[in-house]
C-alpha cells in the first residue's frame, strides 16, 4: 500500500495570487473545509509547501 496524506483547506484563496489559486485546484482543494486523500510523493508535498498558509495535513497514512 501506497503511503498517503490526508490534507484539509483552511484558507481562502481570495485575494491570493493566481498560482496558489491553480495549486489548490491542482490537490483537489476549492472550497473552505474539504479534505482530499492523496499519495505522499515530493510533487504533492512541494505543492502543499507553496500553499502552507491555507491547508493543514492531517495524517499520515501508510
Amino acid at each position: 500500500m501506497a503511503k498517503t496524506i490526508v490534507i484539509k483547506q483552511t484558507g481562502s484563496p481570495i485575494r491570493r495570487p493566481a498560482v496558489q489559486r491553480q495549486i489548490l485546484k491542482g490537490l483537489g482543494l476549492n472550497k473552505m473545509h474539504r479534505t482530499r486523500e492523496l499519495e505522499d510523493t515530493p510533487a504533492i508535498r512541494g505543492a502543499v509547501a507553496k500553499v502552507a498558509h491555507m491547508v493543514q495535513i492531517i495524517e499520515e497514512k501508510g
